[in-house]
C-alpha cells in the first residue's frame, strides 16, 4: 500500500497559529511606527512655533514686562497653545523668555520648550 505524503491537520493548525502571531506582531510594529512619526511631526511643529515666537519678539524689538503671556496658533491643521514666561535678569537691559508649546486640550504637556533673551532697544 502506498502512503500519501502531506501535512496533517495538526501541522496545518500549528503553522496557521505561528503565522497569526507573526502577522499580529508585524501590524503592531507598523502601528507604533506610524504613531511615533505623528508624535515627531507634532514636536517639530511645536519647535517651529516656539522659534517663531522668539523671532517675532526679536524682529519687532519687543521688550516685554515680566509676566506670563499665552495664546493659540493653528499650524498644519492642529491648534497649539503657546505660553511665554518673561523674567527679569540681573542686567536690566535683558529679559529671559521661556516659551512652551503644547496641543490645545493637552493640559500642561509641553511638546517643545525654548529659552531666549530680549534686549532693551537703545533710545
Amino acid at each position: 500500500m502506498k502512503r500519501h505524503r502531506g501535512f496533517t491537520l495538526l501541522e496545518v493548525l500549528v503553522a496557521l497559529a505561528i503565522l497569526a502571531v507573526v502577522l499580529a506582531a508585524g501590524f503592531r510594529a507598523v502601528g507604533l511606527a506610524t504613531g511615533s512619526a505623528n508624535d515627531l511631526r507634532e514636536r517639530l511643529i511645536a519647535d517651529w512655533i516656539a522659534q517663531d515666537r522668539l523671532a517675532e519678539h526679536r524682529a519687532l524689538g519687543h521688550f516685554l514686562e515680566p509676566g506670563r503671556y499665552e495664546g493659540t496658533v493653528t499650524q498644519a491643521g492642529r491648534e497649539f497653545r503657546w505660553r511665554e514666561e518673561v523674567k527679569p535678569t540681573p542686567n536690566a537691559l535683558f529679559r529671559r523668555v521661556d516659551v512652551s508649546v503644547s496641543l490645545v486640550g493637552d493640559g500642561d504637556h509641553a511638546l517643545s520648550r525654548l529659552t531666549g533673551f530680549m534686549v532693551k532697544p537703545l533710545t
